[in-house]
């Protein structure tokens, strides 16, 4: 049985050979809901994790905090257990008017404008989903009925830096659909780990509008922002369901 990993400290006897990954510790709250006979394994700095399964699949929910660097080491820690299907549920800004509060992206593909990423591998290196992964959520999102949009996002590492309003123009321009922090590195140390990987956002702060009054409403309990997010939960466990009944 593999040790038990530093980080997360998880070992293998929770089961699962997938994870949802959410930022948030609190998000597992939310995911409980949906698993039967969840239970808490461990909690330690950002990393929070639960077990349950979903249409008798073993699931994982583990918390990766903020930001890339956090969100690799769970990646990795994972991994090391033979944890091989992720899928972030997370939260993101929108680029495009289109993008409602509590609509999701389906990321096709990530702006690699993190650090972590870049640790790996040469810049030019792409970050992209597992495509079975990608085609389960879409599937899984229209049988639901659920507003998405299908595109790139782009990955950084600071909502503080002094031209944010430029960046996100110039990104904008160029049709990315959102902002997160983590899904260049899932995709990126995805790849290069042999891991199915796939990232699923929950839009909560409207194009051109502020980030942190968008952010502050959402952590309050903003309604869409909160039906978006059970959505995003929901369409990752059927993707799962999806793809693993197939193996």
């Amino acid at each position: 049985m593999p040790q038990l990993q530093p980080h997360i400290r998880l070992d293998s006897s929770h089961g699962a050979v997938c994870a949802l990954l959410p930022g948030d510790p609190a998000r597992l709250d939310r995911i409980r809901p949906f698993l039967e006979s969840p239970e808490e394994l461990a909690y330690n700095r950002e990393y929070r994790s639960l077990v349950g399964s979903y249409q008798g699949i073993r699931v994982l929910a583990v918390s990766t905090g903020i930001g890339a660097a956090s969100a690799g080491i769970a990646v990795e820690e994972l991994n090391n257990l033979g944890v091989k299907n992720m899928i972030r549920i997370g939260s993101c800004g929108a680029l495009q008017p289109q993008v409602k509060i509590g609509d999701l992206i389906l990321v096709s593909g990530a702006v690699r404008d993190d650090g972590a990423s870049k640790t790996y591998i040469d810049p030019v290196f792409p970050a992209v989903p597992d495509s079975e992964l990608l085609f389960a959520s879409v599937s899984a999102a229209k049988k639901r009925n659920y507003r998405f949009h299908t595109g790139i996002a782009r990955s950084h590492d600071s909502f503080y830096t002094d031209r944010e309003e430029e960046i996100d123009a110039y990104w904008s321009r160029r049709g990315v659909l959102g902002s997160d922090m983590e899904t260049a590195a899932l995709y990126t140390i995805g790849h290069l780990r042999g891991i199915r990987a796939m990232s699923i956002l929950n839009n909560v702060v409207a194009f051109e509008t502020d980030t942190l009054d968008a952010i502050g409403s959402y952590v309050d309990g903003e309604s869409a922002a909160m039906r978006g997010e059970e959505r995003e939960i929901l369409t990752a466990l059927d993707a799962f369901a999806a793809v693993l009944q197939l193996v």
